[in-house]
């Protein structure tokens, strides 16, 4: 085989490139964030439930955002109801921002972990932060 020399060397050149990132990055993952709820509203209530479940928000929030925004401004539906049959005010500020008032702590720290931007603040004002 003619120039197998060169042929062997530019694979494991194009090996050492293609897998570079994931060898130089090898146990540097960040830490797992973990949003603060400690909010003057949260902090006062008996019973601390969110529109959904836990796991269902964590998963699925900007689904339930998206779809809140299409029924509000579409449909002009302005009441939620989530798998408990209770009613919510579709809001992102009266309702989401009301309990979590602090934006950096529980909404940034996520965002910039999975690196995502999200628009909503393209839209609607972003909440001053309360001094605790």
């Amino acid at each position: 085989m003619y120039d197998s020399g060169k042929i062997i060397a530019g694979l494991l050149a194009f090996v050492v490139f293609a897998t570079f990132p994931f060898i130089s990055n090898m146990g540097k993952a960040g830490a797992k964030p973990k949003p603060s709820i400690d909010t003057p509203v949260i902090n006062q209530m008996q019973v601390k439930q969110c529109v959904e479940s836990r796991d269902f928000m964590r998963t699925e929030h900007m689904q339930l955002l998206n779809n809140w925004r299409d029924s509000v401004v579409r449909n002009g539906d302005r009441i939620y109801v989530n798998n408990a049959g209770q009613g919510v005010n579709i809001s992102l500020q009266n309702t989401c921002m009301n309990c979590h008032s602090n934006k950096k702590k529980f909404c940034d720290e996520c965002h910039n972990y999975m690196a995502v931007k999200p628009y909503c603040w393209s839209c609607h004002i972003a909440p001053k932060e309360n001094a605790l």
